[in-house]
C-alpha cells in the first residue's frame, strides 16, 4: 500500500459524494500526487483498485492533463508564458535568458532538483506579458532581472 490511511480516508470521502464513484477521480490524483509528489505506475494501479478500473484507465486521466505528473519533479515549476500575446512582449527572450541562467533547456530540471523550467502555450494573462507561473503563483510584467530574483529567491 503507497497511498496512506489518511489520503485514502478523504478519497473515500470524496467518493461518498457522487453518484458514481468515478466523479471524484481527478480529486483523488491530487490528493496522491499531493501526498507523493506525483503519481508512478504503482501508485496508478491503487488508485484504480480503489475505482474499480484498471489501471490505464486512470492513467489515461494523468497523462491527459499537466497537472498531474508521472515522474518525479523539480521542487518548483517555473513555467513562462509562450504564446503570442507574451512572446510579442519578449517572452521568447526571457525564456531562453532563464535557461542560460538556470544552466538547463525548458523541460529539464536544475542538477540540484531545486527548479524545472517550462513553457506553456498560454497561462491566461495576455494584458500583463510578458509573464510566468511559478508553482502556482503569476508574476507578471517581468523583464529578466525581475525573473532571475524570483527564480534565484527559490528554495
Amino acid at each position: 500500500m503507497v497511498i496512506s490511511k489518511g489520503t485514502r480516508a478523504k478519497i473515500e470521502s470524496e467518493m461518498a459524494r457522487f453518484p458514481q464513484k468515478r466523479g471524484a477521480l481527478l480529486t483523488a490524483l491530487h490528493l496522491v500526487q499531493s501526498e507523493l509528489g506525483h503519481l508512478a505506475p504503482e501508485t496508478v494501479a491503487e488508485v484504480a483498485e480503489i475505482f474499480e478500473l484498471r489501471p490505464i484507465d486512470v492513467m489515461e486521466v494523468v497523462s491527459f492533463y499537466n497537472m498531474f505528473y508521472d515522474a518525479p519533479q523539480a521542487r518548483h515549476h517555473v513555467s513562462v508564458c509562450t504564446n503570442l500575446s507574451c512572446s510579442l512582449r519578449g517572452a521568447r527572450s526571457l525564456l531562453h535568458q532563464l535557461e542560460a541562467h538556470l544552466g538547463v533547456k525548458a523541460g529539464e530540471a536544475t542538477d540540484d532538483g531545486r527548479v524545472q523550467l517550462l513553457h506553456e502555450e498560454c497561462l491566461g494573462a495576455c494584458a500583463y506579458a510578458p509573464m510566468m507561473r511559478v508553482d502556482e503563483h503569476y508574476h507578471e510584467d517581468l523583464d529578466i532581472d525581475a525573473a532571475k530574483n524570483i527564480v534565484d529567491a527559490l528554495e
